[in-house]
This record gives C-alpha cells, sequence and structure tokens, in this order.
C-alpha cells in the first residue's frame, strides 16, 4: 500500500453488523472531514450476537471484503462482538496491505482511577472470557459491576424509542447507585449515551463519565496510516452505504441519531 502524505485524500472503511459504526465514522469525520467514509453492514444477518464464532467470523470476513472492494486506505472494525470473535481472521485476510483496527471496551481508561466501575454491554459479551480478562489485565483497584443490557443493542438498531427506555431502564436499575464510570461495551450504545447518562446519574454524586470506544478507534486507524488529524484538503469528504453487499444509502433508523445525520450530509463518494 502507497505512504499516505499529509493532505493526500484518505478512505477509511468501517464494519459492523449494524449502525453500531456511526459513532467511530463520526468520530473519523470530526477529527478528518475530508475523508472519505465506507461503512459496511449487514443487516440481513442481524443480529449476530447469537450466532456462532464460526458463523461470525464469515460474515464478518463478507462484510470486510464488501468494504475492501473499494480500495480504503484502512478497516475500522466497528463492533465488539465482531473484534473478539473476528479481529485474527479478519487481519490474516487483509493485513499488512489493509490495515484493520479492532474496538476494546475501554476498561483500562474507565479503570484508571480506581473508584466504582460499570460494564454495560450485550448478554453475549457480560461474563465472557474476552471481558474478564480484560477486567483482569486493568482494573486494578477499581470495583467493577458487568451489567447486561438484554435488547438494547437491537432496540437502538431499530431507532425503537420505547424498547430503547425499557432496555435503558432495566440495564440502570442492575448498576450500582455510586457508580461514577460506565464503560460503554457495545458500539450501538453510544449512539443513545446521554439517554443511559441520565438513567444512571445519580442527583447527589458529581457527574457520570461515560467511557466510549470510538473517538480512541478513529484515532488509532488515522495513526496506523500515518495521516494527522485535520482539515485536511479542505474538502468534505464522501460517503460509500454498503449494506450486506449492496451499496446503498444510510438506513432511516441511522438518521434518528445525531451521528447519522451528521454523516448524512454529505455526498456520495466519487
Amino acid at each position: 500500500m502507497r505512504p499516505i502524505d499529509y493532505g493526500d485524500r484518505v478512505k477509511i472503511a468501517l464494519m459492523d453488523s449494524g449502525i453500531g459504526l456511526l459513532a467511530a465514522a463520526a468520530a473519523v469525520r470530526r477529527l478528518r472531514p475530508d475523508a472519505d467514509l465506507v461503512l459496511s453492514s449487514d443487516p440481513d444477518g442481524l443480529p449476530w450476537g447469537p450466532r456462532s464464532t464460526e458463523d461470525i467470523v464469515q460474515r464478518s470476513l463478507a462484510v470486510a471484503e464488501a468494504a475492501a472492494e473499494h480500495h480504503p486506505d484502512a478497516l475500522i472494525v466497528a463492533c465488539n462482538t465482531s473484534t473478539v470473535n473476528a479481529l485474527p481472521a479478519l487481519r490474516a485476510r487483509f493485513e499488512p496491505g489493509l490495515p484493520v483496527i479492532g474496538t476494546v471496551p475501554a476498561i483500562k481508561p474507565a479503570t484508571a482511577s480506581g473508584g466504582s466501575v460499570a460494564i454495560w454491554a450485550t448478554p453475549a459479551t457480560t461474563g465472557s472470557p474476552y471481558q474478564r480478562g480484560l477486567i483482569e489485565e486493568f482494573a486494578g483497584g477499581a470495583r467493577v459491576t458487568e451489567v447486561p443490557c438484554p435488547g438494547l443493542a437491537d432496540a437502538v438498531q431499530y431507532a425503537d424509542e420505547a424498547a430503547i427506555d425499557r432496555a435503558i431502564a432495566a440495564a440502570a436499575a442492575l448498576t450500582p447507585r455510586d457508580v461514577s464510570t460506565v464503560v460503554l461495551g457495545c458500539t450501538h450504545y453510544e449512539l443513545v449515551a446521554e439517554r443511559i447518562r441520565a438513567a444512571v446519574q445519580q442527583p447527589q454524586l458529581p457527574p457520570l463519565v461515560l467511557h466510549g470506544s470510538a473517538g480512541a478507534v478513529a484515532g488509532q486507524a488515522l495513526r496506523r496510516i500515518g495521516v494527522l488529524p485535520g482539515p485536511g484538503t479542505g474538502t468534505d469528504g464522501g460517503l460509500t452505504v454498503i449494506l450486506s453487499g449492496r451499496v446503498s444509502e444510510l438506513p432511516a433508523a441511522a438518521r434518528t441519531y445525531a451521528e447519522g445525520r451528521l454523516l448524512a450530509a454529505v455526498s456520495q463518494a466519487r
């Protein structure tokens, strides 16, 4: 792959099972407004969480192949489920020609200051060896509570307002009242971060700190290809949307979130 000089046009692909990739895509857009974005997801195969590892790997490879056909400079795996199950296969398939950047829950920065920390994640991830390993490695003296959030990712995916409210309320009821920090352990959750904050924040406590992965993953992708944040070429980047292998438009549900509206404001990539 050719070296990228600062000021060159950059193309970043992002993949996910659904619209959870919007948060990382918006973060890339803010860091590098001129970057062309390729968003590849698998609405026909949702949800990925209950699927076998082998199935998740195959679907991840298919979604990534669809993105790679557009010749991006880097590929962000903006999906915790895919990162956990398929990242080695994705890197074996595409690197070194195409850098692949996975998404890891922000447990390390969230627990750095100790205190009471809650990790909101899908039921499949909660209690998994993967998440428990991150907690054992990074939690230190922090008091960590794993909070399963059944139905929240699906509710966010389809912008089902009532279901989002129910799922957030159920998870908040499982969250210790003294938490100072919440880790958003699924990329979909970042799209409703402020609603989560409102449900968990206790009036007598300092402002709740939320830790997502979108900003860190976006920054890592740019670093991997040697590109600095900034205005770049000064022109707005384009957008290509791929739904289960088909070039399409952003799903209507994506436009209900601020991140989706930000991305919808750009023209189609040339």
